[in-house]
């Protein structure tokens, strides 16, 4: 049994550009901006997605962020190749095709194409802002 002490908070991204990093969030899947606001001297906007806050936050004096890598497909498997964060999920309640075809139409990339998965329901990984990927799994 998982330890009922601890509650999913949010995952936190830095950003070149956040404000427009949120409003893709906003156009691209729907969220939505909860709160704009300023801390350590960078903005910081909490965006509200499925349930669960992405905090956008831009460079805060005297950082030099290194960029990210893309998400790449191997062979039958996808990955950033690097440790830490690979990517983040959501399940979709829904036509996957259909919002896969709706965001291309919006200029969304896609660097892992729609497919089955390994429990036999389709997913893909779609890129964000900021070298983000998010992998979509209908359900």
């Amino acid at each position: 049994m998982s330890n009922p002490a601890f509650i999913f908070d949010h995952v936190h991204i830095i950003s070149a550009h956040p404000h427009q990093s949120a409003q893709w969030y906003v156009e691209m899947l729907g969220a939505v901006i909860e709160k704009d606001t300023v801390a350590r001297g960078a903005p910081q906007i909490f965006v509200s997605l499925g349930g669960m806050t992405i905090l956008i936050r831009g460079r805060r004096p005297g950082e030099d962020p290194a960029p990210a890598r893309p998400i790449r497909p191997y062979a039958d498997f996808s990955s950033h190749n690097a440790w830490g964060t690979d990517h983040f999920g959501f399940l979709y309640k829904g036509d996957l095709a259909a919002l896969c075809d709706t965001l291309r139409a919006k200029g969304v990339d896609f660097p892992v194409a729609l497919k089955k998965g390994v429990g036999g329901s389709l997913l893909c990984y779609v890129a964000a802002p900021d070298g983000v990927s998010i992998e979509l799994m209908q359900c």
